[in-house]
């Protein structure tokens, strides 16, 4: 027997809100960890950004999205989103914020 439309809708959003939940409390523990990093640097002297890291990561995670047949281009919006806002806070660190 063929599952009610509404019940497949209501499913299937379940199961994307255990997933965007879940993509919260990684992100939370991502911006525990890059925190350390800015501190990090703040305490060393060391620039807020790392151009060529930066280039390295969006390469890997090109790569990692083209496996997971996901948008190569998403990914990397998404990281230089994320990347800007680390960076943000990294500075902050430096300026005693």
């Amino acid at each position: 027997m063929t599952e009610d439309p509404t019940t497949t809708l209501q499913r299937l959003r379940g199961s994307i809100d255990n997933i965007d939940a879940a993509l919260i409390h990684l992100l939370a523990e991502r911006f525990k960890a890059t925190k350390q990093v800015g501190h990090l640097k703040a305490e060393h002297g060391m620039p807020a950004s790392d151009p060529a890291r930066e280039e390295r990561q969006v390469a890997r995670l090109r790569q990692l999205a083209e496996e997971a047949d996901l948008d190569p281009a998403f990914a990397e919006k998404w990281f230089n989103f994320v990347v800007s806002e680390v960076i943000r806070h990294h500075t902050e660190a430096a300026d005693g914020r």
